[in-house]
């Protein structure tokens, strides 16, 4: 079971990868005035775009934290996840948008790329401030993984804002490697083509980036269930308390990365007054919550495990 970090692990991993981004982007497009590079061009557009993202990112963590009000019962926790869906479109409009558009223009319209060395230099610079911006969500990200592999991790998380981060790091420093070997092969060659193919492809793996972005925060924007281990455990502490008969079943959803709404159909033991019910469930809200505080909402329906039977029988037909 993978470990939800804390919002202020997020917060310094998002920070210094804005700090990181911030510094490339300006190196980037100062190299690509200089010597007319698409791929430079495209690349200072990537890291601008990671700048503004991560910014959106930090404010959806702040939106998020605010408390629940009448207008919000359940609190403002789906904030994060809309503004990154937000950044994965942002990821695909402008930075794949504008680095296949840079590419095709420079591949009919060829431009000689000069002064390589200062490109080669701008991509060490941005290499070294991508690796150390990135190592730390990378180690944050890791310990939280458990058993799961990274994309079964990836997939499994429910904070989109660290997950971006680490993946965004991933794409920056495959799209300064094939960067690099654009360039190379433009000097090698005497010839700009390579450069303006090594700007579609740093288009590309942002494309594939956005998709995966906009597919996983789909997912939770949209209401995605806790962890089976949560699910399992909320049923597990129900059934324990001695005036429950059967925890018929359980349904979560995850409303922010440490924010889960609970409804869950139980039967009583028979006999069981009112007042014995209204004690019962105020054990089972104290438990739920000591064991689990991400559950912030906790809904119990009193029911016999044959009407339960009976009502899902009804929708399953």
């Amino acid at each position: 079971m993978p470990a939800q970090p804390s919002v202020s692990s997020t917060r310094r991993v998002i920070y210094l990868s804005l700090a990181g981004s911030l510094v490339v982007a300006l190196i980037k497009f100062a190299a690509a005035t200089w010597t007319g590079s698409s791929a430079m061009l495209s690349e200072g557009v990537h890291s601008l775009v990671d700048t503004i993202n991560e910014c959106l990112l930090l404010y959806g963590i702040a939106r998020a934290g605010k408390r629940a009000d009448p207008g919000h019962p359940l609190g403002y926790g789906r904030e994060l996840y809309f503004w990154s869906f937000i950044v994965s479109l942002l990821v695909l409009a402008l930075g794949a948008g504008v680095s296949l558009y840079e590419g095709v223009a420079h591949l009919q319209a060829p431009q000689p790329v000069e002064t390589s060395w200062i490109n080669y230099l701008v991509l060490l610079l941005s290499l070294c401030c991508e690796v150390a911006s990135g190592w730390f969500g990378f180690k944050t990200f890791r310990a939280g993984k458990g058993q799961l592999g990274y994309f079964g991790a990836l997939h499994a998380s429910k904070d989109p804002g660290l997950f971006i981060v680490v993946f965004g790091d991933a794409a920056a420093l495959l799209g300064l490697l094939i960067a690099t070997v654009g360039l190379a092969a433009a000097q090698a060659l005497q010839r700009p083509e390579p450069d303006a193919v090594a700007s579609i492809g740093v288009g590309l793996v942002l494309t594939i980036t956005a998709i995966l972005f906009a597919r996983e925060t789909k997912e939770l924007l949209i209401g995605e269930a806790a962890l089976p281990e949560v699910r399992e455990s909320l049923l597990r502490i129900t059934e324990a308390d001695s005036d429950v008969c059967h925890a018929n079943a359980v349904m979560t959803v995850q409303m922010g990365p440490s924010q889960v709404f609970a409804a869950m159909s139980v039967e009583f033991r028979d006999g069981l007054t009112t007042t014995g019910i209204e004690l019962c469930v105020s054990r089972l809200e104290s438990a739920i919550k000591d064991a689990h505080h991400e559950v912030v909402a906790i809904f119990v329906r009193p029911q016999t495990r044959e009407a339960w039977l009976a009502r899902i029988g009804k929708a399953a037909s």
